[in-house]
């Protein structure tokens, strides 16, 4: 392994922050982009920001596989490098990209062929209809350049050139943004195209980024055509879905879990789901350091358990909970004194910026532990233990924060939701400390803690 791809050789704390850094620009430019097109299709027409509502969802979820993707091939190429195989490094980001293409293929068609019929269901007609078909085509021939992009750049991210990625990740976002106009509204010698055109502005950055993301892994070496693609496929591909299907399923869960807990909210009345979609809109930006951290984790307890150094992983687990605390506790006051505001930013009226205000006033106290639940996942991932993060992701969801805002909302109204939101954060936290115990990333007082990772593995191989 070249120096350059060791996070070993550093201090834990300058390693997160070489991977997670860079991350927190790079997601921020993802982000911006939903803005962006929401800004621009509601100055084009009502039509086509109502489809954006019906969409964003629906491929959010379906993004949820170049997530999965993304962690499976980080913790494998990761643990490789820190064996110091770095042959086994090129041939896994081959294996990935393949298999990346193939699942993101089928995914694509698939949605292509059921959009019509899955948004009919769920309420869209008419020209809405019509302005969600005109998107859909598009997106679905940008999606495997989407997932053959998250596979390149988890591969720089697993060597700690978390950098690589971001500027992917922004110039890609640079490039939708400003096309998203361009072909929307007819600019220049462009015909006006209406969602159409913001449709094709991201099948267009797609391309151009997995083009520039893949010759810059030509010329590092990072991804060689010369290696032999079927030897050693079937155990590249089982390793890489051994945790990219759990990860998937685990990044799925929430967008699905949050359109239920909204139908909860419904019931109080439209001013509330408004104030609640305004304060978790807000509250995706506010993640953004949390979201970083979670990017750079992996990595860095990825190469120190193929190295076999346990306690590394362990102090890394414990800064980035460390971090995820001092993090919430500083927000929690910015948002006490500051929430009406900050919520009145995006809500439509006054009524709205209220149930805005007392979202992120009173849950925003139990942010942290959304942060501590989604690092302790991405550590989990790169420990090879996907299973317990799904796990995890699915409880929060399934059995507190759903079943919890439901009751809450017939028995107390709005306050109700707000206590399903704190006890989902909370619990979650206690639960990834809990599973980051077991699994032997954090240190506990039981005998034989602090053994090296080989014989972590052995003592956890049935879980």
């Amino acid at each position: 392994m070249s120096k350059s791809d060791s996070l070993n050789d550093q201090p834990v704390g300058r390693a997160l922050f070489r991977v997670s850094a860079p991350m927190s620009i790079g997601i921020f430019g993802v982000l911006m982009v939903g803005l962006a097109d929401a800004f621009f299709l509601s100055r084009y027409g009502i039509h086509a920001l109502t489809a954006v509502g019906f969409i964003y969802p629906v491929i959010m979820t379906l993004t949820s596989l170049s997530i999965g993707l993304g962690a499976a091939t980080s913790t494998v190429v990761s643990q490789a490098l820190g064996r110091g195989e770095d042959e086994g490094k090129q041939r896994m980001t081959l294996h990935a990209m393949i298999l990346g293409v193939a699942l993101s293929s089928c995914a694509a068609l698939l949605f292509f062929l059921v959009a019509p019929w899955l948004f009919g269901v769920m309420g869209a007609q008419g020209k809405v209809l019509d302005a969600v078909m005109a998107y859909i085509p598009w997106w679905c021939l940008s999606f495997p350049f989407l997932v053959m992009s998250q596979s390149l750049n988890a591969v720089f991210r697993a060597a700690g050139r978390s950098e690589v990625a971001a500027i992917t990740m922004v110039g890609q976002a640079s490039i939708n943004i400003a096309l998203t106009p361009l072909l929307s509204f007819g600019w220049g010698v462009s015909p006006e195209l209406g969602g159409a055109g913001a449709g094709m502005a991201t099948f267009i950055a797609r391309l151009l980024g997995f083009a520039g993301v893949v010759a810059y892994a030509l010329w590092r070496r990072e991804l060689c055509l010369d290696v032999n693609p079927a030897r050693g496929l079937g155990g590249s591909l089982r390793r890489i879905g051994r945790v990219a299907g759990p990860a998937a399923l685990s990044n799925a869960i929430n967008p699905g879990g949050m359109a239920a807990v909204t139908a909860a909210v419904a019931i109080v009345g439209d001013a509330a789901v408004a104030g609640f979609g305004a304060a978790t809109r807000i509250q995706s930006l506010l993640f953004l350091p949390m979201l970083a951290m979670s990017a750079g984790i992996g990595p860095v307890v990825g190469q120190a358990w193929g190295a076999e150094e346990t306690s590394r992983a362990q102090k890394a687990v414990r800064l980035t909970f460390l971090a995820c605390t001092a993090y919430g506790a500083a927000l929690s006051v910015v948002l006490m004194a500051f929430a009406y505001p900050i919520a009145a930013l995006v809500a439509d009226n006054k009524e709205a910026a209220e149930y805005g205000a007392q979202y992120l006033r009173f849950v925003g106290l139990s942010f942290f532990g959304y942060g501590v639940l989604i690092t302790g996942n991405a550590a989990m991932n790169a420990r090879d233990r996907a299973l317990w993060s799904m796990g995890l992701s699915a409880g929060r969801i399934a059995l507190i924060y759903m079943p919890f805002a439901w009751a809450g909302v017939l028995i107390f109204g709005y306050t109700g939701i707000l206590a399903a939101a704190i006890a989902a954060n909370v619990l979650g936290a206690w639960g990834a400390v809990v599973a980051c115990r077991v699994v032997g990333l954090l240190a506990t007082d039981a005998p034989g803690v602090g053994r090296p990772a080989r014989a972590a593995r052995s003592a956890t191989s049935t879980d």
